[in-house]
């Protein structure tokens, strides 16, 4: 529904997956998510909300990676087969992906 948080399918999400961080927005400040995080041994690059009682800190250098993860999917989404998901297969709609990305880098 649209009143949904986002926070709520990030668990899914993060099921199965690796890494050194994950970079998210206030918006995904909850304990349940951090734990999971914590459980991958990533680090967890959220900022803490304003209504927070102890803020925890946050690495503010790797955090300002993320603005560039967001303009690149800006960018993806010119192009309506990425942005309507028009391939029902994975495969062919991560060949795409590389050849929006490999057409974004050209330019």
């Amino acid at each position: 529904p649209g009143q949904a948080s986002d926070i709520a399918s990030a668990s899914g999400l993060l099921e199965g997956q690796r890494g050194k961080a994950v970079l998210a927005d206030k918006a995904y400040d909850g304990n349940d998510l951090r734990d999971q995080i914590a459980a991958m041994h990533a680090e967890a690059v959220i900022p803490s909300k304003r209504n927070r009682k102890v803020a925890i800190p946050h690495d503010a250098e790797i955090y300002r990676h993320r603005n560039q993860i967001e303009r690149c999917f800006s960018r993806l989404k010119h192009f309506r087969r990425f942005a309507t998901r028009y391939d029902r297969r994975t495969t062919h709609f991560t060949g795409f992906v590389h050849l929006a990305a490999a057409m974004i880098w050209l330019r």
